[in-house]
């Protein structure tokens, strides 16, 4: 029988769930509670950090592979045992659903690549993947559903998709319960947001004494931010987060299982001593990234307005 209060996390590519979700994750399976992680793709397009594990990036299948393994580990390191991915869950359509790539099209704003693969998530059908992800709500039977908000974080396509995939998903969830699975209730569902205030804070605390403190020469092959920059998608009015996850307690979790993510992230260090950031980090583009002090959710559509009992370090904004 599975123990109430799970929470089921959809995210587009491996080292996602851990960049985004990370705290939450930790707290979550901190408390004892089910915590489920479904990837869209294997990351197959993703660039590659570091000379050792070059040869990865443009092998699709043996990146695949690689991220794979990087992804169980950095799970483990956050205290969640169930994983899969969308597309080993049947349906009615036997195929791989591949990284779609991304190109920047702005500061901190991604879009659809010139070319994109034929097993491409973003050509995948809508109904067809969220038909997938409703078989898991459906026998998971979460409290929570955590995505991505509309545009994805960042605007990457998958990201997107992603997110367009799990609020169909949560909607047929509770339409299509049935007598073999009764008294359906639909879960909360939460976007992963950032409040724009605590973001600036955070991209200004870079430059602070602090981080070069843990830096040292390190710094000097990476770009700091613009704090005063066009802010990505998820940086919202700080007056909408309506649930915030404490990163302090799960710090080191969220660090381990980010540092398990080689090929993807770098420069991966605690701060203390500044209220702007606990840690920071960067990925293939070298730019560097603040870890924010917490966690930001709001509630998206579609979900249930119901109450749920939250664990310790995850607390609703009044």
């Amino acid at each position: 029988m599975l123990t109430a209060g799970g929470l089921v996390a959809v995210h587009a590519h491996p080292d996602d769930e851990s960049l985004v979700t990370g705290a939450l994750l930790a707290t979550w399976a901190a408390a004892g509670r089910p915590v489920t992680v479904v990837t869209c793709t294997r990351g197959e397009r993703g660039e590659v950090i570091g000379e050792r594990l070059a040869h990865l990036e443009g092998d699709g299948p043996a990146l695949a592979e690689h991220r794979d393994h990087e992804l169980g580990k950095a799970l483990a390191a956050l205290g969640v045992r169930d994983r899969g991915y969308l597309d080993t869950i049947p349906g009615s359509v036997d195929r791989r659903f591949e990284d779609s790539g991304m190109e920047w099209v702005g500061t901190g704003r991604a879009g659809l690549p010139d070319e994109i693969p034929a097993d491409a998530f973003v050509g995948v059908g809508l109904e067809e993947a969220a038909e997938r992800l409703a078989r898991v709500i459906r026998a998971r039977r979460p409290d929570v559903v955590v995505t991505y908000e509309p545009g994805g974080g960042y605007g990457h396509p998958d990201h997107v998709r992603t997110h367009e995939v799990t609020q169909w998903a949560v909607d047929l969830a509770g339409a299509r319960s049935d007598q073999a699975s009764p008294a359906f209730a639909v879960p909360v569902v939460l976007w992963a947001v950032q409040g724009r205030l605590a973001l600036q804070r955070g991209l200004r605390a870079l430059r602070g004494d602090a981080v070069l403190a843990v830096l040292g020469s390190l710094r000097d092959d990476l770009e700091l931010p613009d704090p005063a920059a066009e802010l990505p998608s998820v940086a919202v009015p700080d007056d909408e987060i309506e649930l915030e996850v404490d990163v302090l307690p799960v710090r080191d979790r969220v660090l381990d299982a980010l540092r398990a993510h080689l090929t993807q992230v770098q420069a991966i260090r605690a701060v203390d001593d500044d209220s702007g950031l606990v840690a920071c980090y960067a990925l293939s583009n070298r730019v560097l990234a603040p870890v924010l002090p917490t966690e930001a959710y709001r509630r998206g559509a579609g979900g249930s307005g119901a109450d749920v009992v939250w664990p310790a370090g995850v607390r609703p904004v009044t």
